[in-house]
């Protein structure tokens, strides 16, 4: 790290004090957080050049037009090391993580952040029309070649290792056809790739209070209310191509972890929709929105049925939940009829194999949520065990009409049950009995606990109780990867 060390030096002009590791998540590049002299940066060292080459054109061209992205400071000779804007640690995503583990959720705030988000990526998509695609890497344009590497990429890492049958020449085919439905859309926009909530940076900014508000009151509470603003900043674009705008809409409203309310979704889009003013825009859209799924079900097949990383695989089940609702809702045209089968047996029949989470020094925790009408819950890991929670004796907001579309992950159920002291008392002993098995595992170096919560439909109280204990066990075990799943919500 002494090359990123003295690229700190001669832009800072002071040496680098003290230097962090970074995660990166599923990506091979290396970041680290550098402090010196009261100064601070981001120092990143990646070996791929051609992507290195594209991130630095893509960056000064959105800088120079008022784009929120990180300022570039310096670059190596080699053009490996490279050091940039220090943005801080909080992404849209993890804001949206932390509500729902304090039991809120999608609430005003994120409404307006996600919002200012979609506003934010109309200008990109514009800002980039003019861009030097000559720099795009690892193609120019999401064109036909990119899309049906994504389609392949499904093909071979998802489908073959989730043991789906097709016929691989008739989806050949149709993955053509699909390929040319997808790039009859008008393709003359900065396509991001990856715009999706984990690259998305919250920036809050400390406004000074002007001396004139001062004397009155009112004016200076209501500006105190308003001095801290929230700018986001958009990171990881460096794959980014010319393409179609309902690609990266898709990417953000349709993203398996945030997984977010249905209305929402539909309020996003109309948003977006208001500010793009194109009459053909939802033409397309939904296809897009599928082979955003189907390369996303791809990346999670390669890093975690094969990778064995465990957050992937618990990505699975969001994402197919996702693709379910959009064929029903948006079927694909019916001449597309391998594809139509394929993925009529990706949502609607279990896998041929269950894939065992890797076995790790890290202990997980499994958490589900089932129907007793569909029988008991059964334990992938191996190990067998576990705890499983019978919440039907608690009061059951199935039994209205008007919950009857909801799920315990809904504000309506959960205000609903937060109001019965029986919901409360029965997690916290719940609590109290998983917490003692998770402190002898620990200590006795255990891999993989499962709890599971059942109720009669699968649909309100143990999706609630799993969610809550899942929370509950994050905060208290931060050690720990909690996994959370909803089995009858996750399929037909």
């Amino acid at each position: 790290m002494e090359q990123l060390k003295q690229l700190f030096a001669a832009w800072a002009g002071v040496p680098c004090a003290e230097m962090f590791a970074l995660g990166a998540n599923g990506s091979s590049r290396r970041y680290y957080r550098m402090v010196g002299g009261g100064r601070t940066a981001i120092g990143a060292v990646a070996d791929d050049l051609r992507e290195n080459e594209a991130f630095f054109a893509y960056s000064r061209h959105f800088f120079d037009r008022g784009v929120p992205v990180p300022e570039l400071y310096a670059i190596a000779d080699d053009r490996r090391h490279y050091l940039q804007q220090d943005l801080g640690d909080q992404t849209l995503y993890g804001l949206l993580r932390e509500k729902k583990q304090q039991g809120g959720g999608f609430d005003a705030e994120m409404l307006a952040l996600y919002k200012q988000a979609l506003s934010d990526l109309h200008n990109i998509q514009v800002a980039g029309r003019d861009m030097d695609f000559s720099y795009g890497y690892p193609r120019a344009a999401f064109d036909r070649r990119s899309i049906l590497w994504d389609l392949n990429y499904f093909k071979y890492y998802y489908l073959k290792l989730q043991h789906i049958p097709f016929d691989e020449d008739r989806l050949q085919d149709d993955f053509e056809r699909f390929a040319d439905l997808l790039l009859s859309a008008d393709c003359n926009y900065f396509l991001y790739r990856d715009f999706q909530g984990r690259n998305i940076m919250l920036n809050c900014l400390n406004v000074l209070m002007p001396e004139c508000l001062s004397a009155d009151a009112s004016a200076t509470q209501a500006f105190k209310q308003s001095s801290i603003q929230t700018i986001l900043y958009y990171i990881d674009y460096q794959g980014g191509r010319r393409g179609a705008a309902q690609y990266d809409v898709a990417s953000l409203l349709y993203s398996a972890k945030s997984d977010l309310p249905e209305a929402i979704r539909q309020e996003l889009l109309s948003h977006y929709v208001a500010l793009h003013r194109d009459p053909d825009f939802m033409q397309h859209f939904w296809h897009y929105v599928v082979v955003r799924i189907l390369q996303t079900l791809g990346a999670y097949g390669y890093r975690g049925l094969y990778e064995r990383k465990p957050y992937f695989i618990e990505s699975i089940p969001l994402a197919v939940g996702n693709l379910r609702r959009i064929i029903e809702e948006h079927p694909l045209p019916p001449d597309l009829h391998e594809l139509n089968t394929v993925l009529t047996r990706l949502c609607y029949q279990p896998p041929a194999t269950d894939h065992q989470l890797p076995t790790t020094d890290q202990l997980t925790v499994t958490v589900q949520s089932f129907s007793y009408k569909q029988g008991l819950p059964t334990d992938n890991t191996g190990n067998g065990g576990g705890h499983i929670f019978d919440c039907r004796a608690l009061p059951n907001p199935g039994r209205y009409p008007e919950y009857k579309n909801y799920t315990g992950k809904d504000r309506p159920v959960i205000d609903f049950l937060c109001k019965e002291s029986a919901v409360d008392q029965f997690i916290l002993h719940a609590m109290a009995i998983v917490s003692q098995s998770v402190d002898k595992y620990l200590e006795r170096h255990f891999s993989h606990l499962s709890v599971a919560f059942g109720c009669t439909g699968g649909q309100h109280r143990s999706v609630y109780c799993a969610e809550q204990l899942a929370a509950q066990l994050r905060k208290k075990y931060p050690e720990v990867n909690v996994l959370v799943t909803h089995r009858e919500q996750d399929k037909q």
